[in-house]
């Protein structure tokens, strides 16, 4: 079976458990900026120093101030799924994807239909209060930290805050275990319009590579784990995930 996605198409339908892992690549295709590398916001247009655990516990009106300018750069008007995030809810739908972990923070792939999504960097679009943990929707905060309100609090007097990894904080420890148990049982591991250079998420393709899955990259550009890939699609995220879905689909027909 000389046809690559063929033959990816041919493992993820024969497989028991197939999971996903995708990063800004993905998110990119809709418009949202990437944090890292030649255009990303980072050292350009935000210092990230701003965004530490630390800056937000000892001046949460100063980095509610900072975050603000970031959500509006982050977040268009107009930013939807793209083809990308749609192919990956299909393969869920279908039974043919079993785990979607992101190292995205905007939520598009539950827009998209996804249910078994991930966050390892935590949701944008959510907020989370320090004292009793309740989380609500990120944007009526966002709207009374606009009105003045810096920092935003919760009903119980407690500050809120994104709920996202921010530097210096430890991803969520439950949510990473589940990551690597994924990555552990694994057939088919995928991982999307990622660097794969950020840790701890950049390890998850070599456990499941180390634990016997076929492991298929779909980036532009060569990552840290190019040379443990089964497959190694570089093209746009936006046409070859669709069309893994569609050859997908087909055999199921």
């Amino acid at each position: 079976m000389d046809d690559p996605t063929e033959s990816l198409a041919a493992a993820i339908t024969g497989a028991d458990h197939v999971v996903a892992l995708t990063g800004a690549g993905v998110s990119t295709a809709s418009g949202i900026p990437s944090f890292r590398g030649a255009d990303g916001i980072w050292g350009t247009e935000f210092d990230p120093a701003d965004f530490r655990y630390s800056r937000f516990q000892a001046d949460p009106e100063g980095f509610w101030a900072e975050r603000l300018e970031l959500s509006a750069r982050m977040f268009p008007d107009d930013v939807a799924p793209n083809a990308a995030h749609e192919a990956l809810a299909e393969l869920e739908r279908r039974g043919q994807l079993d785990a979607l972990l992101t190292q995205n923070t905007d939520g598009l792939h539950q827009s998209a239909g996804s249910g078994s999504v991930l966050e390892l960097h935590g949701n944008s679009r959510r907020v989370t209060c320090q004292d009793c943990g309740t989380r609500l929707d990120a944007d009526p905060v966002e709207e009374r930290a606009h009105d003045g309100e810096l920092p935003p609090e919760c009903s119980c007097g407690g500050v809120l805050k994104p709920d996202t990894v921010l530097f210096g904080e430890q991803l969520p420890t439950d949510t990473l275990k589940q990551a690597r148990q994924h990555a552990h049982e694994a057939d088919v591991f995928l991982a999307v319009g990622s660097s794969l250079t950020v840790e701890p998420a950049a390890s998850l393709p070599r456990v499941a590579a180390r634990t016997g899955a076929r492991l298929a990259l779909v980036n532009l550009a060569e990552t840290p784990v190019t040379d443990r890939a089964d497959d190694d699609i570089r093209a746009d995220v936006t046409e070859a995930l669709p069309e893994i879905a569609a050859t997908v689909r087909r055999r199921l027909e």
